[in-house]
């Protein structure tokens, strides 16, 4: 056989053993973890690369953190010291980046380490542990604490973990065997219950490392026993509960069971025990004596209040004996308080508030809130115990506001409609009593007149109206105002100034008493009479007092929900708004605006030649308006007040937030009430001007412009009718001031000033005026201009100037006629106010003008010129 050649079954051989692959690494590392430490100690013998995976510091770190006692941030911190340590010591002077004979020493004794070598993180561990000699401390009450002793070192997780599994490992196998709770060695090595507590949380703990196979059988065994062990000591702990040993038995093995799983069955098993409990609801007091024992619509807080009183009396004291029983780690007073909320608390506010709504809406709101203010007075006058966070208030508070969530929706939703209901209820009555009223007087006022002599009479009355002088038509209403009651006022003061006493409630126009009048068209002005002078009472600031209060004793009532926070106070923030809504939406568009519409509308029917008129010549309607509008204005200033201490005080809403409901509506509001007072204003123009057309119509006497020849001008002042007209407008633009704003106040102003203007040109081209009586003329121009000029307004106050620099036309004597045509063509001299053919109408109204005629034109237009 040639030497380099082999035989086919070593070929094959060869080539079977060159097949077979090896496991990853990474698969290999992940299943190192399964294996039990015994095992994984071995395979860390077999190679060198195998013990590297073994030895690597994160595979014991994570078994550390599985038993909870890892802390990375005391291991980053430890590794910083050594880092800085190294750097304050200094560098060495001279090291060898590899010593050859050192890793040579070293690589011999890992070659030498045989299968039975130990690894130095386990010294002690052996693969059978023995249950009575295992590896556990010689000192039993230090293996007691082996998990707090464990310390966070990177490189170092290999160690500490061998130290606890050195300990735990034997007692935690041979729990696991345990046929009985007899059985287990934990209980004969300890014999105190406290030193059993502590080993068998210990053993719990280290359960969770546990991830080889038949773990979680175990880890079952381990709960069993724990669990046979935590009843045992139950037992004894209710042994105490009955005896009342509450500082011997009871504070022992308290202990005990917060030594073993945190005492959360010892808090649950004390609360369920306790007297407080075994009273229920009806050991404190009856639900319903609170409405038993109120007035109708109300409900009676007094049992509200002794039962959280008594309630918290008896927490107190249990707060007294919680410290006594359990350690200042476990809050055993929260749970209870928790407790006691769902099985008392909640059932008494439940009976109650569901017999409250049955009975009333409105005892229903009352006893929510009521109830609810109390409930909060009770969490602030619990006492915390020395286990108690810093925020048990707040906890507690929280814990109470949970017993009304139930409630707390149909609540919200109530409280809103029970106010809307109830503040449209109001305005329907208040204008229904209106309403009856006024039908009420008319028909008072139609009740002598008969149809047929009604007729008769009207047609009479109408045809002493058509034969009457103009100048004569002031005695008319006369006749009616006799009928009138002697005690119903028909005129106001000569410059009117509204009386807030009086404006500030409103009252409806009552039935006269005296007789009614005995024809119709008397009947239908006394009507007409009675409606002007109950213009003020078309909506009343006593009822808007009462739609306000009734909207504070909700916001009061919701803003109580508002101090809950979260999702809660919001709800009720929100719903605060929404009742201001509420209440802006009836009275404003409900009242206010109906009310100015109607006044408007009364306004427009008003005919001063049918109306009685007093010596001052006062607009009835139009001063009644205004008393209107001061109420008006009135009710925004109060809903300010109320935007501002009910909403924006409490932080129920913010000013500066444009976009919240209650200040979007709060605008509109205002601009609703600015368009109903402007359109009012506009038709008072009217009114006002036809009052100032009726005085001149028949106040302006004839010989006050065109005396009679020969008689003396003695009375230099205005005309009476100048004075009058002077007095009525002032008075009633007056009015305006102080409740109206600055920038209404001024369009106000100049229209009243361009209207009076236009009346004035109109009433000076129906006289005749005579040189002599140009000087009372010139007279009553300087009134208005003085008048004028106390509105502030230049634009106005150039219309008055032309109109006096007018009146000067009629002082210029007949023999100087060219000189009035001179100024009559002067287009600058009024300041574009009047153009040359309206001056020209006026001069047209001089008494001589027939003489001047000729003269004025000619200087005018030239006539009789000839060309040089």
């Amino acid at each position: 056989m040639a030497p380099n050649k082999l035989p086919a079954s070593l070929k094959a051989t060869a080539i079977i053993g060159d097949s077979k692959a090896a496991l990853p690494a990474e698969l290999m590392s992940l299943l190192l973890d399964y294996l039990p430490v015994p095992a994984l100690l071995r395979f860390a013998q077999t190679s060198r690369r195998s013990r590297e995976m073994v030895y690597d510091d994160s595979r014991w770190v994570r078994r550390l953190k599985a038993l909870g006692v890892w802390n990375e941030a005391e291991a980053q911190a430890r590794r910083r010291a050594e880092s800085e340590a190294r750097k304050s010591a200094g560098k060495r002077p001279e090291s060898a980046l590899f010593d050859v004979e050192a890793e040579q020493r070293r690589m011999r004794g890992v070659t030498g380490m045989g299968r039975g070598a130990v690894d130095p993180g386990f010294e002690n561990v052996r693969p059978v542990f023995e249950p009575v000699a295992g590896g556990v401390d010689a000192d039993p009450g230090a293996a007691l604490t082996v998990l707090a002793r464990v310390q966070s070192v990177r490189g170092r997780a290999r160690q500490e973990f061998g130290k606890v599994y050195r300990v735990l490992a034997p007692l935690y196998l041979d729990l696991a065997r345990a046929r009985s709770h007899s059985d287990p060695v934990l209980f004969r090595m300890y014999r105190e219950p406290e030193q059993q507590a502590a080993m068998l949380a210990q053993l719990r703990t280290f359960a969770r490392c546990d991830w080889t196979q038949g773990g979680l059988e175990r880890e079952e065994k381990v709960e069993s026993m724990v669990g046979i062990f935590e009843n045992a000591v139950l037992r004894e702990f209710e042994r105490g509960i009955e005896e009342g040993d509450v500082d011997g038995r009871m504070r022992r093995y308290a202990h005990v069971l917060v030594a073993l799983n945190g005492g959360a069955a010892g808090v649950d098993f004390y609360i369920q025990n306790d007297p407080l409990m075994a009273r229920g609801v009806a050991g404190l007091g009856d639900p319903l004596e609170g409405l038993r024992t109120a007035a109708a619509g109300m409900v009676n807080l007094g049992p509200v209040q002794a039962f959280f009183r008594d309630l918290a009396r008896a927490l107190n004291e249990q707060a007294g004996v919680i410290d006594r029983v359990f350690p200042v780690t476990v809050d055993a007073l929260k749970p209870f308080v928790e407790r006691v909320a769902e099985d008392i608390i909640a059932e008494y506010i439940t009976t109650l508030f569901d017999e409250a709504h049955e009975q009333n809406v409105e005892v229903y709101l009352k006893a929510v809130a009521g109830v609810f203010e109390q409930a909060l007075r009770f969490a602030i006058s619990l006492k915390p115990t020395q286990a108690s966070p810093p925020s048990f208030a707040q906890d507690v508070k929280a814990i109470v506001a949970r017993c009304f969530e139930p409630h707390f929706d149909l609540y919200l939703q109530e409280e809103l409609d029970y106010f809307q209901r109830k503040s449209d209820a109001d305005v329907a009555a208040w204008k229904r009593r209106i309403a009856e009223e006024a039908a009420s007087t008319e028909s008072f006022y139609m009740s002598n007149v008969s149809r047929q002599a009604a007729k008769a009479d009207f047609l009479s009355s109408f045809k002493k109206v058509v034969m009457l002088p103009v100048n004569a038509l002031s005695t008319l209403p006369t006749s009616f105002a006799a009928s009138k009651p002697a005690d119903t006022p028909t005129s106001h003061p000569s410059t009117p100034v509204p009386d807030r006493s009086s404006t500030s409630t409103p009252i409806p126009v009552a039935r006269p008493q005296s007789l009614a009048p005995t024809t119709e068209l008397a009947a239908k002005v006394a009507i007409m009479t009675s409606r002007l002078q109950g213009i003020s009472s078309l909506f009343s600031i006593e009822l808007a007092l009462t739609l306000v209060h009734a909207a504070k004793a909700s916001l009061e009532r919701l803003a109580t929900f508002v101090s809950l926070g979260g999702q809660s106070g919001e709800e009720a923030r929100e719903q605060c708004e929404a009742v201001f809504v509420a209440l802006l939406q009836t009275l404003g568009t409900g009242h206010i605006k109906a009310g100015f519409d109607r006044a408007v509308q009364h306004l427009s029917e008003y005919k001063p030649r049918e109306m009685a008129h007093a010596e001052d010549g006062g607009v009835e309607p139009l001063v009644t308006f205004l008393e209107l509008v001061n109420v008006g204005d009135l009710i925004q200033q109060m809903v300010d007040v109320f935007y501002a201490q009910e909403l924006v005080a409490p932080r129920l809403c913010d000013r500066d937030d444009f976009v919240s409901p209650a200040a979007q509506e709060k605008r509109r509001f205002e601009q609703m009430l600015d368009e109903r007072v402007a359109a009012g204003l506009n038709m008072g123009i009217d009114v006002l001007m036809d009052e100032v057309e009726y005085l001149c119509a028949t106040t302006q006497k004839p010989g006050d412009y065109n005396p009679p020849a020969g008689e003396m001008v003695t009375d230099l002042g205005p005309s009476e009718c100048a004075r009058r007209i002077v007095k009525v407008v002032e008075g009633h633009t007056g009015m305006l001031v102080g409740s109206t704003e600055k920038g209404v106040l001024d369009v106000f102003n100049q229209e009243v000033g361009v209207r009076l203007f236009t009346v004035l040109c109109k009433h000076l081209k129906r006289q005749r005026v005579s040189t002599e009586g140009a000087i009372k003329l010139i007279s009553d121009m300087n009134c208005y201009h003085d008048f004028i000029r106390t509105f502030k307004n230049k634009s106005l106050l150039q219309y008055f100037n032309a109109m006096r620099e007018l009146s000067q036309i009629y002082l210029i004597d007949a023999r100087d006629a060219k000189e009035i045509g001179t100024i009559i063509a002067d287009s600058e001299k009024y300041g574009g106010i009047f153009r040359a053919e309206e001056v020209y109408e006026f001069a047209e109204r001089r008494a001589d003008w027939f003489t001047v005629k000729r003269d004025v034109e000619r200087a005018m237009y030239g006539m009789g010129c000839a060309v040089m």
